[in-house]
């Protein structure tokens, strides 16, 4: 049996949703980076770990509420990077939208140092080569 990558394991034990309980998960200095060119009110970088909490809250704001995230899959990359796939789920203008992101975590000394978080901004999930995202 091939055993599970050590930063794979500290990532299932982050709750994106009660960051407060995943303190020791983070580097002082982490930065959240956030790429979506139609959200232009929350596409930026975000500092610390009450940055990544703001950054969720303006998601669940957008969202009013429905934001949900289902991770697919995780790949360690040598000792330093999880890519993680996953599909955020929600509500916006009353249409329900599913769309596929790559979260890139950046791993030093058993810390999490740094994320990127990339979502498919042109494609809902299911639907490729279309563009019927609209977030």
């Amino acid at each position: 049996m091939v055993e599970e990558h050590p930063n794979i394991q500290l990532l299932k034990q982050l709750d994106l949703f009660n960051l407060a309980a995943a303190v020791d998960l983070f580097a002082q200095d982490f930065v959240w980076h956030f790429f979506n060119p139609k959200l232009p009110d929350i596409q930026g970088d975000y500092f610390g770990l009450e940055g990544l909490q703001t950054f969720f809250e303006k998601i669940g704001a957008m969202s009013g509420g429905t934001f949900k995230v289902q991770p697919l899959s995780a790949t360690a990359i040598g000792d330093e990077l999880v890519v993680v796939h996953a599909q955020d789920r929600f509500t916006k203008q009353g249409q329900s939208i599913a769309l596929d992101v790559v979260v890139v975590w950046r791993f030093v000394n058993s810390r999490i140092v740094e994320a990127w978080d990339i979502p498919s901004v042109y494609t809902t999930a299911g639907s490729e080569g279309t563009d019927h995202a609209k977030t």
